[in-house]
């Protein structure tokens, strides 16, 4: 048996995990940051930063009492390396690399894209790849081709907001409050997906890459007028917020759908896997799930427990990673971009 500590500070959220053998999730903490960051409408990165010097030493000692295990019963450390937040990674990069060098244990540093993409094998009994891996979450909407652990071609990525931070920045014009994700997918299982026609940005025909800002800036315009910022919100009654909500999220989902079956058409693989936050909605599982059954390609959607930020993905990933032979070395450092 091996157990990988794993670390995740990518962003604001403080995740701790034990994972034995790359599947067998022992525990998997998080602590997050909303309310910290509620009242800016989303996250401070200085603010993120202190937050994981506070809490990532209790979370650590947690996980270990939580397991009944001391340091000589843990094989390596994964900790999340890139992308992310540059201030929030280095504190998990620290403090993996101090562990590794304490604990004389190999240290394997981990693509938090990858973590997502890969998550959804975390509950199966054999590997799905290959497979097209849609990422969504508050900082990165991305289409990967996973081959192997070790052997993920990224296909597309977000060229300006990601579809949580249209989900955000949405709930904030709605003023709903933040996270946005949630909410607006409660109200929009109460209103019409076609009361408004938002537009559903495609880039051009054969671009697998993503952009959500013209979306959200329809949301806004037709919320308060053509080029206002204010002032509309109070005219609307509930069951308008709820349309708004849904005729949104179904303009994201219609992209991020589109997109994934373009990208399974390139690389004609039969199999599609879905992760980050925003693979919690309902509306995109639904989606993807009839849209898959339709064309006979297998979905895999990440459990829900896996979807949103957490150590567990990290510490499963890094365990493929290791018994292949990838290690870090004490000097590597953490990076804020998706890196190669």
């Amino acid at each position: 048996m091996t157990s990988i500590l794993g670390i995740e500070t990518s962003c604001d959220e403080t995740a701790v995990s034990i994972v034995d053998d790359g599947r067998d999730v022992r525990c998997n903490l998080i602590a997050t940051q909303f309310d910290r960051h509620a009242k800016y409408g989303g996250v401070v990165p200085e603010i993120a930063s202190r937050a994981h010097i506070e809490t990532l030493d209790g979370l650590i000692r947690k996980a270990l009492e939580q397991t009944h295990r001391d340091y000589r019963q843990i094989d390596a450390i994964a900790v999340t390396q890139r992308p992310g937040l540059i201030g929030s990674l280095i504190i998990g990069v620290t403090a993996a690399k101090t562990l590794a060098w304490t604990w004389d244990v190999p240290l394997v540093g981990v693509n938090h894209v990858h973590a997502h993409a890969t998550s959804a094998a975390i509950d199966l009994e054999s590997d799905p790849w290959p497979a097209v891996g849609l990422v969504v979450s508050g900082g990165h909407t991305s289409l990967v081709h996973v081959r192997q652990y070790d052997d993920i071609e990224l296909l597309g990525a977000t060229t300006d907001d990601a579809a949580g931070e249209a989900f955000d920045k949405t709930a904030s014009i709605l003023e709903l409050g933040y996270p946005g994700g949630p909410v607006i997918d409660r109200r929009a299982q109460n209103g019409d997906p076609s009361a408004i026609r938002f537009p559903r940005s495609m880039l051009h025909p054969e671009s697998l890459d993503f952009s959500f800002s013209g979306l959200k800036t329809a949301v806004l315009y037709h919320v308060h007028g053509t080029g206002k910022t204010s002032g509309g919100l109070s005219k609307l009654t509930e069951r308008d917020i709820d349309d708004i909500c849904a005729s949104f999220s179904a303009a994201v989902v219609d992209v991020l759908v589109k997109k994934t079956l373009l990208a399974v058409a390139r690389t004609g693989v039969g199999t599609v896997v879905v992760g980050g936050g925003v693979a919690a909605n309902s509306m995109l599982r639904e989606g993807l799930s009839r849209e898959c059954r339709a064309r006979g390609l297998k979905l895999h959607l990440t459990p829900m427990a896996y979807c949103t930020d957490n150590a567990a993905m990290i510490a499963a990933l890094g365990h493929q990673l290791l018994v292949r032979g990838c290690r870090g070395a004490l000097d590597m450092a953490a990076s804020a971009n998706f890196g190669p």
